[in-house]
């Protein structure tokens, strides 16, 4: 029994040895703001950016205003960031600038806010608010800062998201189309083009817009017909003069060709239309 109540009491310090050295391991040491902060980036440096941000976060105990806190926000940013936290790295990018107005890195935080929403965001067929927030924060930045170096990345990156935003707004338009919603597939196939002229989606929705007024004026009443039709050729005639060297200018050539037969077909049947109109001293037309 006296064997056995050594042993208990032996593994009980070795368990309460245990539990201190590993309260120990994961304490925080640091004697004012600049050891935290030395020790944060070195965290950072081996990356490990979950202790390296408990180093940041500490330099605020000794007030925002003190020597560390703009170096220690902007990394404290920088750390969320490398952890694939984008949107609390925005966040802290953002509370960088409105606390250290006149630091020098303000316009880096503004490039670095703005980017990191264009890493949160998702594939095309998603919801696209981060891409839209990540563009006009890239476009704000270009303004505030036409000089700045990074300038050329973040238009390069303005117009990756915009091909982004097209395809979304050219699949939209397909959808319709193929469900022969010809109104919506119409409508989407001109946003399409009238928002991203400049992207490589463009002729594509020109094209969309030819083939889906074409159907949508065979489906509607006489009366819009004349109009639909004419629609379809001026998209023809768009398509022709900005991009003279798509191939789909080739595609869209016999679109054109039909919707000019049928506009003319419409407009003969119009004016027979008056014509008997005329020439009945009743007024009515049988």
């Amino acid at each position: 029994m006296r064997t056995r109540s050594v042993f208990v009491s032996l593994l009980g310090l070795l368990l309460v040895a245990g539990l201190v050295g590993c309260s120990g391991g994961n304490r925080m040491s640091h004697s004012g703001p600049e050891e935290a902060y030395n020790k944060g980036m070195a965290e950072y440096e081996d990356e490990d950016y979950e202790d390296a941000i408990r180093y940041f976060r500490a330099v605020f105990n000794y007030g925002r205003g003190n020597e560390w806190a703009p170096d220690a926000q902007f990394q404290l940013a920088m750390a969320h960031r490398e952890r694939g936290q984008y949107l609390v790295a925005a966040n802290e990018f953002q509370r960088f600038q409105q606390l250290y107005r006149t630091d020098e890195r303000v316009p880096r935080a503004q490039y670095e806010r703005a980017r990191a929403y264009y890493l949160q965001s998702p594939a095309y067929h998603l919801d696209q608010s981060h891409s839209e927030q990540a563009i006009s924060l890239f476009q704000l930045f270009i303004d505030r800062h036409p000089n700045h170096e990074l300038v050329s990345d973040a238009e390069s990156k303005i117009a990756e998201l915009r091909e982004k935003l097209a395809h979304k707004k050219y699949d939209a338009a397909e959808m319709y189309e193929q469900r022969r919603m010809w109104r919506a597939a119409t409508r989407t196939y001109e946003r399409a083009f009238d928002q991203y002229p400049d992207t490589r989606w463009a002729d594509d929705a020109l094209l969309g817009a030819v083939r889906s007024y074409v159907q949508y004026a065979d489906r509607s009443v006489e009366s819009s017909q004349a109009e639909r039709y004419q629609q379809a050729i001026d998209y023809y005639a768009r398509l022709e003069q900005l991009f003279p060297d798509s191939p789909l200018v080739e595609e869209a050539k016999p679109l054109r060709n039909e919707a000019q037969r049928k506009l003319e077909r419409v407009r003969e049947e119009e004016e027979g239309s008056q014509s008997l109109a005329q020439d009945d001293p009743s007024g009515d037309v049988r």
